[in-house]
């Protein structure tokens, strides 16, 4: 049954809805190409306030939830055809990185949809703010439950107005940076949501070097999301949550899956943060590949010269691991 949210005044944020797709804002009628019946809807404890849905590949939802304090978006990418091929795809959920990315950011920076050009799956790529894709330990900036958000509300809304295939082998789950973490985060905690799961340029370790990766996580959701809260607690943190997010303490549980890990080798000399975050996620990945070897799970790493950045050539090596991996579309 759906879950109706009461009406709430019009946030910031939704005020703020942006050309998601191509361009203006789409009426409820004629959605997907369709009739008003067929038109995705509210549920799940989300309800829609904002949509773009013009028959095009791209297609943009706002929603009001009780979650997230602002309405966040979400861009879901379709495949060629997939108005009138009546046919099931295989689902990518695509997680941004921090500090002032969001949900168009693979679609504006990342030329997202020629990347994925004649590729039979369906992108989503969701607002998680600087969140680390988590429920916070503390907020003082109103309800800031990403995983909730994502795990709990969005993916069965996807799956309920989308033609995917709701299963293990239907679903993968990919990152850059906050969102590589989120990917193999959510890939361990979630085991039978996802069967392919990779990291580009993520953080894979959370305790190394007295947890360095966890004060980032710390300092970024407080200053830029959480309203000087923290994700883990400070200045102590939840050990228990601390050790349920961290990819090293969870290796067991990617077993099975298709794992794609690729860092930097070479960070920007002039750019001190850049050289701090590759530095940092490379040797925690190393760290995961050691431990992934010795529980003789298969992975998939690469390391490439340069420094924190998403590659795109990357990407679409990526993309055909991913496919082979996740139940063909038909």
């Amino acid at each position: 049954m759906d879950q109706h949210i009461p009406p709430r005044p019009v946030s910031r944020r939704r005020l703020l809805t942006g050309v998601a797709a191509a361009g203006v804002t789409g009426a409820a009628a004629g959605l997907l190409g369709a009739t008003p019946a067929h038109a995705a809807g509210d549920g799940f404890g989300l309800r829609i306030v904002g949509r773009n849905e013009n028959g095009g590949r791209l297609q943009y939802y706002r929603f009001a939830t009780d979650a997230i304090e602002w309405d966040p978006a979400v861009n879901i990418l379709l495949p060629d055809g997939y108005h009138t091929s009546g046919r099931r795809y295989p689902v990518l959920y695509l997680l941004h990185g921090g500090g002032g990315a969001d949900f168009r950011t693979f679609h504006l920076q990342d030329n997202i949809i020629n990347l994925t050009a004649g590729r039979e799956l369906i992108i989503v790529m969701p607002d998680a703010s600087t969140g680390w894709y988590s429920n916070p330990v503390n907020s003082l900036a109103g309800p800031r439950n990403w995983e909730t958000f994502h795990i709990g509300q969005l993916l069965p809304w996807v799956e309920a107005n989308f033609r995917t295939f709701a299963e293990y082998n239907g679903r993968a789950v990919a990152g850059f940076s906050m969102g590589g973490f989120g990917a193999l985060k959510y890939a361990a905690k979630y085991y039978g949501h996802f069967c392919s799961v990779s990291a580009h340029s993520g953080p894979a370790s959370l305790r190394r070097d007295f947890g360095l990766v966890v004060h980032w996580a710390n300092a970024t959701s407080a200053a830029l999301d959480l309203g000087g809260g923290t994700v883990y607690g400070a200045p102590f943190w939840n050990e228990a949550r601390v050790s349920a997010d961290n990819p090293m303490q969870r290796i067991p549980s990617y077993h099975n899956k298709r794992i794609f890990l690729v860092a930097g080798t070479s960070p920007d000399p002039v750019n001190w943060f850049d050289t701090a975050n590759e530095t940092q996620v490379l040797a925690g990945q190393r760290e995961f590949r050691a431990a992934l070897g010795q529980a003789g799970i298969p992975h998939e790493w690469h390391e490439r010269p340069g420094g924190h950045v998403f590659r795109h050539d990357m990407f679409v090596r990526d993309l055909d691991g991913m496919l082979a991996r996740l139940r063909r579309a038909g």
